[in-house]
């Protein structure tokens, strides 16, 4: 292995010379700023020090005539130990160059303007750091591979990124094939004005016989309130206070296109909660379940909150609450931690209308911003 240390006064300086002498394969050891120049202490100018490493293949030397000396066979040395040895410190070199070019990654002192700005939206974003060190070091080399891009190229770059590593996620809306629509969540999120919203989309864009069942029993409240939008949509509701009822409910509405179903929101800590609702509906494949998040939670509690709903089939998130808060990266948090896509967000209390079908380029410019 062949390493050189470099002494420039830019970061893409030193880039420049490792690559004119190492190559495009050249691996950055360490790098740190120094003061040269300058006399007792005085006018010193900074530079960039970076240490840079490449593996060598030396080239076999022509043979010379020589004496041929047979060295001692050593007892119990056997053919290629000596090689299987040289591959094993190879590794382990290896292994404490990535290591120190991981920890290298992690500071960003030293990155060039363009990609600590991209950086830095993504910070504000609240994207998880586990997915910026994983984008950090492919960012750098898109970045000096196209001769130090522009922040707008960067960014459509990172955009495009982003939606590959989310494309597989992709969610379907709601699908008719199944008649149930069951929405879940924690209190305080939504769920029975989104479930309004998605009927509406149902009846007026679908042309859809829909019927409603709510089992949130615990709050006057929202009974009212979801008999109010079942009068407007001209559909049947019925209040169901256990399984029984759920099913005769499901009996009665078999002729309905599609129905909704609302469950209570109560505290996500109370796993007995989730426990009722397994008892209370059958989650067969003739229901899809959204599990729906406000977007102004902290990620630490969505993650929660869905290890508690887990315990029964979730298809996929609905985001709500949009419209208050300006950081959309726990989105993309959650879609990758739990590999689940987002089908709708909402961003308003209007019926139907701040409701839309989630899109995974919408929701990745809204974390990379404006372009």
């Amino acid at each position: 292995m062949k390493v050189k240390k470099y002494v420039a006064h830019t970061m893409p300086e030193a880039m420049k010379m490792i690559r004119a002498e190492l190559g495009d394969n050249a691996v950055i050891l360490n790098s740190k700023a120094i003061q040269t120049g300058g006399f007792l202490g005085l006018f010193t100018k900074k530079k960039i020090e970076v240490i840079a490493a490449i593996d060598v293949v030396e080239k076999p030397k022509p043979k010379k005539q020589k004496i041929k000396i047979e060295e001692p066979i050593v007892e119990g040395e056997k053919s290629g130990v000596r090689h299987e040895e040289l591959d094993k410190q190879i590794k382990e070199l290896k292994a404490l160059v990535t290591d120190l070019t991981s920890t290298e990654l992690r500071s960003v002192e030293h990155y060039p303007q363009e990609v600590k700005s991209v950086l830095a939206q993504l910070t504000r974003q609240e994207v998880d750091n586990g997915l910026l060190e994983e984008l950090t070091p492919e960012l750098l080399k898109y970045y000096y591979t196209k001769e130090h891009e522009s922040d707008f190229a960067l960014k459509a770059w990172v955009k495009q990124w982003l939606v590959r590593k989310l494309e597989d996620y992709q969610a379907e809306g709601i699908i008719f094939e199944k008649k149930y629509i069951n929405v879940v969540g924690p209190t305080g999120v939504g769920k029975t004005t989104t479930l309004a919203k998605l009927a509406a989309k149902c009846v007026i864009e679908h042309k859809k016989s829909v019927a409603f069942i709510t089992t949130d029993t615990y709050r006057i409240a929202a009974i009212d309130q979801l008999k109010t939008y079942a009068n407007i949509l001209n559909a049947p509701i019925e209040v169901c206070y256990n399984s029984e009822d759920v099913q005769r409910a499901m009996q009665s509405f078999a002729s309905y296109d599609t129905v909704f179903i609302d469950t209570a929101g109560r505290n996500f800590r109370e796993r007995k909660y989730v426990k009722d609702l397994q008892e209370m509906i059958s989650f067969d494949d003739q229901i899809q379940t959204f599990l729906v998040l406000a977007m102004t939670a902290k990620l630490t509690d969505m993650q929660a909150i869905y290890k508690q709903f887990s315990m029964i089939p979730i298809d996929s998130f609905i985001f709500t609450k949009v419209d208050e808060t300006e950081t959309y990266g726990n989105a993309i948090n959650m879609m990758l931690a739990c590999q689940k896509g987002v089908s709708y967000i909402t961003y308003g209390q209007n019926v139907p209308d701040d409701l839309a079908k989630a899109d995974i380029n919408k929701i990745t410019n809204d974390v990379i911003g404006e372009n």
